[in-house]
């Protein structure tokens, strides 16, 4: 049978792991595709890193219009990364009829919306596995396996730079800044790795996931994001204390007046199996009301990890791509005219519990003030945790967990906590979540 003709855009990272796997993996992928997927032509900027990753068996260019132009190729491979160039290729590959497959969360979680509608008009679909959670098929689950489930909410370790710098931080009891550096060294961070550390890559996934899981827009602009810059070495060892640990999340939740998108540091107990995703893993917990409670583990980036996502992708598109395209998979599970406008809610509408952290005056009646504030605000206690106040030292810490309560109420509270004269600074907020 005539082989698909693929267009590869970008040889980075994942696009050498696309090459080199499909290429080892020929015949399996050949038997389960039903006809031979083969690249016929790569187009990136540095022709030398293209022909020393190709070995020149394939056609290069550094013109990567020219390939969503080719009437020989079948399926665009977008690998570019970004928001600029590579909207306006995948948006003219559709144009011209060819599939397209991505590895771009941030374009999608963006421009998304766009990308999806013109793709349906023109009848060919878009794949995104390799866009959310590397090699795990979070996707598929999701737009598929679950497909019965009315999802409730997901909960994703979705970034492994952060996942590595906060377990690095509990083994070793170093700062953010020293661990940060160190993930740097061993090339788990960027040199600017301003999109990991400050929650948007993550964001940008949690975006994609809830799209999928309730069947709304992409709505990245209306996520809160809160990254790990902030989070204090001392609060990560309080939280093993008490019986928690600390994991940047990706959450949607389903709630009647709308849905929760969010990412933020967030205390989860030990005993989750969540918890205990260390390193540069990744995994996503989701919640259905028919299956209850599934997780997804697995490295969450490199090159075959992801370069495994698009290439499943690619056989998904080759093994439909003569189908009728209103049979397909929708691209966000859900026909499109099924999609609902729900609103997102904005940070002080999420409901959640808390671990709040203070610095106080270590004298009688201190507690009895701040306990008294909090019952005025409607917030009852979980947990306290008064520590001794060192030798010589005047001042104490206060730990606290609430129950579940609204983020509007906890942020009253902890204003007129702080206004306390006996409460020095600012008082630490985390938000906790039971899963």
């Amino acid at each position: 049978m005539k082989p698909i003709n693929v267009g590869l855009l970008g040889i980075g990272t994942v696009g050498g792991g696309t090459f080199t796997v499909l290429k080892r993996n020929a015949e399996e992928i050949s038997r389960r595709a039903g006809r031979p997927i083969t690249i016929t032509v790569v187009a990136d900027k540095n022709l030398e890193l293209a022909r020393s990753v190709t070995g020149g068996s394939v056609r290069l260019t550094d013109d990567a219009f020219s390939v969503v132009a080719d009437p020989e190729v079948d399926i665009v491979v977008e690998l570019i990364g970004g928001y600029g160039v590579a909207k306006e290729l995948v948006l003219k590959a559709i144009e011209n009829g060819k599939h397209v497959v991505t590895a771009n969360k941030a374009l999608l979680a963006v421009h998304g919306n766009e990308i999806f509608g013109a793709a349906q008009k023109k009848g060919v679909m878009v794949a995104f596995e390799a866009a959310v959670a590397g090699g795990i098929p979070i996707i598929k689950a999701l737009r598929e396996g679950l497909t019965a489930n009315r999802i409730e909410w997901l909960a994703g370790i979705i970034n492994g730079t952060t996942n590595f710098i906060l377990s690095e931080m509990r083994d070793r009891g170093l700062s953010f800044a020293e661990v940060l550096k160190e993930a740097q060294a061993l090339g788990y961070a960027e040199a600017d790795p301003t999109f990991d550390i400050e929650g948007i890559d993550a964001a940008h996934k949690a975006t994609i996931m809830s799209a999928i899981a309730f069947g709304i827009p992409m709505q990245f602009d209306k996520a809160y994001i809160e990254g790990i810059t902030k989070l204090d070495a001392i609060d990560i060892v309080y939280a093993e204390q008490l019986g928690y640990r600390i994991k940047l999340l990706g959450i949607a939740r389903r709630r009647e007046q709308g849905v929760e998108l969010r990412v933020h540091p967030t205390l989860i107990p030990a005993k989750r199996l969540i918890a205990n995703v260390e390193g540069a893993m990744n995994a996503v917990l989701v919640q259905g009301d028919a299956v209850g409670a599934t997780l997804y583990y697995g490295k969450g980036a490199g090159a075959e990890p992801t370069a495994s996502a698009v290439i499943a992708d690619l056989v998904d598109v080759t093994r439909l791509h003569t189908s009728d395209p209103e049979h397909r998979v929708p691209h966000l599970a859900f026909q499109p005219d099924q999609v609902r406008d729900v609103p997102v809610l904005p940070i002080e509408e999420v409901i959640t519990s808390y671990y709040l952290r203070m610095r106080v005056d270590d004298k009688p009646g201190v507690l009895a003030d701040i306990t008294r504030i909090l019952a005025e605000s409607g917030i009852s206690i979980e947990a306290l945790s008064q520590k001794e106040a060192a030798e010589g030292e005047s001042q104490t810490d206060i730990i606290m967990l609430t129950h579940q309560t609204m983020e509007r109420s906890a942020n009253a509270a902890i204003g007129r906590i702080e206004a306390l004269p006996v409460v020095s600074g600012k008082v630490t907020k985390l938000r906790m979540e039971s899963l």
